[in-house]
């Protein structure tokens, strides 16, 4: 008898937990689907505004609201859908109900109901998708920043085979390259190297790069084929638009100076090198890779204001609770998070505990299957805290 009584308690609290899971999950398709009714009408009040000779005629406004408008599209389109279907299922649901409906009309009724709650399903996982990535796809503007660790030269061959890798996915992706700046090594490697990436996707791709990145195999100095361990440091930072972000500058020092290293005889005589120094936040840039100083000073305030914009993004990612933070891992990116090891022919994610042992081709740029791995961890989190 107690087996029979401990046996049914713990039926009833398993039972307990389903209903409990069960009322959360409602409550949670509840309060997403107030947010879609939040954002459906806002998305129609937008398009009041537009249609406003106020607002026609004034560029600025129109262009903000396009953009915003245009950012709410997908989801309010796929949920316009949703309520279309779900008002379908409404309309099979009182031909089954209805005792004096003929049985063809019941038959045709419960096959369409299934359809349009397959369709429903669908929609609304495709929808939520939509709001959790929405921030990441938004930017399309990334500054990528790789450095030689340990490792001395080997490490530099090491954060020149990273820039090759991300170049080549870049490019077959048909994204705009930019290149900041670099320093090269002894051995045609990269002390480091800055570049901007272009295009549509570039966060939600590049995003999840920033951290350590670590090499197992023999250096092409070592004579006695022994295996060593190098690395590099990657930072990816959106760029932000103009809107986005606005730096006093009153709060920034500039200085000026001649560049130094290789790059004719122009680079000791001109003052061209630009150091901009923003004295809030203490973040300081260096930039010398053109021989103008106009240009320099260009690119030095694009990165700055990147840099800026990741720092305040950052100290707002550390106010939310640890789960809630949008990258994978620890936020700030500096942990190591994946490892290349040329004797087995593999990577290994760290983040993710995945191992794909298909190493030349990733470094040939061919990072997809990575990527995508990545990008579904990230969304199965997201939704557990949506």
């Amino acid at each position: 008898m107690r087996t029979i009584r401990v046996l049914t308690v713990h039926s009833l609290n398993v039972v307990a937990m389903l209903l409990q899971q069960t009322v959360y999950m409602t409550e949670q398709k509840d309060n997403i689907l107030v947010k879609l009714d939040q954002i459906d009408a806002r998305y129609s009040e937008i398009d009041k505004q537009i249609a406003t000779p106020e607002v026609a005629t004034d560029p600025a406004r129109l262009v903000a609201l396009s953009k915003e408008q245009g950012k709410l599209k997908t989801i309010v389109t796929k949920y316009r859908k949703y309520k279309k279907a779900a008002a379908g299922v409404e309309e099979a649901e009182q031909i089954l109900s209805d005792d004096s409906a003929e049985e063809d009309l019941k038959a045709l009724a419960e096959e369409e109901k299934q359809q349009l709650e397959d369709q429903k399903n669908t929609l609304l996982e495709e929808i939520i998708h939509s709001m959790v990535m929405a921030d990441d796809m938004d930017i399309d503007s990334v500054i990528v920043e790789i450095r030689a660790g340990t490792g001395g030269e080997e490490a530099a061959l090491f954060a020149r085979d990273l820039y090759e890798m991300y170049i080549r996915f870049a490019e077959a992706r048909k994204w705009k390259i930019e290149q900041l700046d670099f320093s090269v090594s002894e051995k045609g490697g990269f002390r480091e190297v800055i570049f901007s990436v272009k295009g549509p996707g570039t966060w939600s791709e590049l995003g999840y790069e920033g951290g350590g990145h670590r090499v197992q195999r023999v250096p092409e100095t070592e004579s006695q084929g022994r295996i060593h361990t190098s690395a590099a440091t990657v930072a990816v930072l959106p760029e932000p638009e103009e809107v986005d972000i606005e730096i006093d500058p009153d709060d920034v020092v500039e200085h000026v100076s001649r560049s130094s290293g290789p790059g004719g005889q122009n680079v000791n005589k001109v003052s061209s090198a630009i150091r901009l120094e923003h004295i809030p936040t203490g973040i300081t840039v260096n930039m010398q890779d053109e021989q103008s100083q106009h240009k320099n000073r260009a690119k030095a305030w694009r990165l700055l204001k990147s840099r800026i914009y990741e720092h305040f993004q950052s100290q707002k990612r550390a106010e939310r609770d640890s789960q809630r933070r949008t990258m994978i891992g620890s936020g700030d990116r500096s942990q190591k998070i994946r490892t290349y090891n040329f004797p087995q022919n593999r990577v290994t994610d760290h983040r993710i505990n995945l191992s794909l042992y298909n190493l030349d081709r990733i470094l040939g740029g061919d990072m997809s299957e990575l990527i995508a791995a990545l990008k579904d961890h990230d969304r199965q989190q997201r939704l557990k805290n949506l």
